[in-house]
């Protein structure tokens, strides 16, 4: 088998990690998350039109309106709009819009489908449940690796575990994706993803520290070497399933996939390129320090 040589590298992927998050913060500090009503607040309105219509063509409709909407489809023919807006919209307001629907496309009052205002006070709540989610969910792994490993290797899955996140954010800064709660939804999935394809390499390295020789980052490229066919097979598996789901799924299918597949990416690569460097770069520390002490 021939050896890989990822771990001793560690610099470079901790380079292009680093700036991709640092790129991220920027433009999140600059022009924050794109937010869903789910968060921000808004109305959300949903209407049969009894006909497949273009995105751009209902945007273009409702641009009068100013409201800068989010358009997608739903039903099983695609013949419903969803209508999501940020503003929090009068009863005046909303049946202006469904009579501009409604006479536009020759549907009657029967095709509303209905109306939901959304709260920031709502939103709110939705984001600290899902940080304390990700929370606990990052602790209880901590005490699951270092319980069937040891301290470090449980330091190094959850550094991997937050920069999975960190880059997650960082795209959907970056590209300006809309952040909905499908987004948590696939965020606490992809963690459970992320550190299962971790443990594997991390249970490899256990056994061959016990008999192989060398340096920590050796051990772990010989590791790495073992595991990463299994890795990146169980990760083009997924990502075919997840694939099919975005392209050929409605709108709503697509807003849960898109960050799955996103994810599914950052955690194979997480897995490959930064838990197992970092688990010897801390063993490598550990070690420097120990035989300082000894001094």
């Amino acid at each position: 088998m021939k050896t890989v040589t990822i771990a001793k590298k560690y610099k470079l992927w901790f380079a292009i990690s680093t700036a991709v998050i640092v790129l991220g913060i920027v433009l999140f500090i600059m022009n924050g998350l794109n937010l869903g009503i789910e968060f921000t607040g808004g109305t959300l309105m949903q209407i049969d039109l009894q006909q497949t219509v273009p995105v751009d063509e209902i945007k273009e409709l409702l641009s009068t309106y100013e409201l800068d909407p989010e358009v997608v489809h739903a039903g099983t023919e695609q013949n419903e709009i969803i209508i999501k807006t940020k503003q929090s919209l009068a009863n005046e307001e909303r049946l202006a819009i469904y009579q501009e629907l409604m006479t536009s496309y020759g549907v009657d009052e029967n095709a509303i489908r209905g109306t939901e205002q959304v709260g920031p006070s709502v939103g709110a709540e939705i984001r600290n449940r899902a940080l304390l989610a990700v929370a606990i969910a990052a602790i209880a792994m901590l005490l699951y690796v270092s319980v069937r490993f040891e301290t470090v290797f449980g330091l190094a899955a959850i550094i991997a575990l937050i920069h999975d996140v960190l880059i997650l954010l960082s795209l959907y800064a970056i590209f300006r994706i809309t952040v909905n709660s499908s987004f948590i939804a696939a965020v606490l999935t992809i963690v459970g993803y992320s550190i299962n394809d971790t443990i594997v390499v991390f249970d490899r390295i256990r056994e061959n520290v016990k008999r192989e020789k060398g340096t920590h980052f050796e051990i772990a490229d010989i590791s790495i070497g073992q595991t990463i066919s299994r890795t990146i097979n169980t990760s083009l598996t997924t990502l075919f399933v997840i694939g099919s789901l975005y392209f050929l799924g409605v709108s709503t299918i697509k807003e849960f996939a898109l960050p799955l597949l996103i994810g599914v990416l950052v955690g194979t690569y997480s897995s490959i390129f930064i838990a197992s460097p970092v688990w010897a770069l801390l063993r490598h520390k550990i070690k420097s320090k120990d035989a300082y002490s000894s001094k």
